[in-house]
């Protein structure tokens, strides 16, 4: 693991501080660079929240990473840095799913005095790191809110056209095998969401570009226009052209892909 080799993947070319300016230019520039995907879960390749496996498969072989690696990665860097940081055990969606949720998404802690959050994987949450307290988030365009929920729990909501409507975290080391359990639950529990879509989301220019199942969407601050992808090979070419990951065996992937989204307008229709 070499920390010059993650900077220039993530084209990043100051110096490199434990400092809040450094901190938000890495954040940002790893957000831009690399997309958040599960595509591995769909191929039934194993994934760990190990941040060397995280650094091969994004850094080396240039692929983009789920919550576990993403954050697994920055949080590797910025130790190398000299930062402060915990990683902590998150629950995305836990608002409507409970307690069960809780290591579904790993959340860094920088300590700067003050308490920082850095998420670089949440997908489409914000692209600057933020100082940990309740209120408005405003970056970019986007509006996002944290929320205090008690003396222990903190919410932070996502913006309107978010993937995931919101993640829980409390501010305590996650224990590792919290985080490795339920790693492996969602890439095996039939109905873990990355089980059942392909999911990739990146920041590009001013957009966000989600791409969920065969529904690519494009996201400005106050607008979202979506299309359907028509075939594998557009599947391929989308992957490729807009998200930067040259995968082109998740072509195989494309039976269940139209199958499960047949089932979702069936549900939807019968609703």
């Amino acid at each position: 693991m070499d920390l010059q080799a993650y900077f220039d993947r993530i084209g990043f070319a100051g110096e490199a501080r434990p400092d809040v300016a450094t901190l938000r230019a890495l954040h940002r520039a790893h957000l831009k660079a690399i997309p958040y995907e599960a595509i591995d879960v769909q191929l039934g390749k194993p994934l760990t929240p190990d941040p060397a496996a995280a650094f091969d498969k994004i850094v080396t072989r240039r692929r983009g990473g789920w919550c576990y690696e993403m954050n697994g990665l920055l949080g590797w860097a910025l130790t190398e840095i000299g930062f402060k940081v915990t990683r902590m055990a998150g629950a995305a969606m836990r608002e409507f799913r409970g307690d069960f949720t809780i290591g579904s998404h790993l959340v860094l802690l920088v300590d700067l005095g003050v308490p920082w959050i850095a998420d670089v994987g949440f997908g489409d949450g914000t692209l600057d790191p933020f100082p940990l307290r309740a209120g408005p988030l405003t970056v970019d365009g986007y509006e996002f809110r944290v929320e205090a929920l008690d003396e222990r729990w903190w919410r932070f909501h996502n913006h309107e056209f978010g993937g995931a409507k919101s993640f829980d975290f409390a501010v305590e080391p996650a224990e590792p095998a919290v985080l490795a359990e339920k790693c492996a639950w969602l890439q095996s529990a039939p109905e873990s969401h990355f089980r059942l879509y392909l999911i990739c989301q990146r920041y590009r220019g001013d957009e966000i570009l989600q791409l969920i199942g065969r529904t690519f969407c494009r996201v400005r601050p106050g607008l979202k226009e979506e299309r359907i992808i028509a075939s594998a090979d557009e599947l391929v070419s989308v992957l490729k052209d807009d998200f930067t990951l040259d995968v082109p065996e998740a072509a195989g992937l494309w039976p269940g892909i139209v199958t499960r989204h047949e089932q979702v307008l069936a549900a939807a229709a019968a609703s």
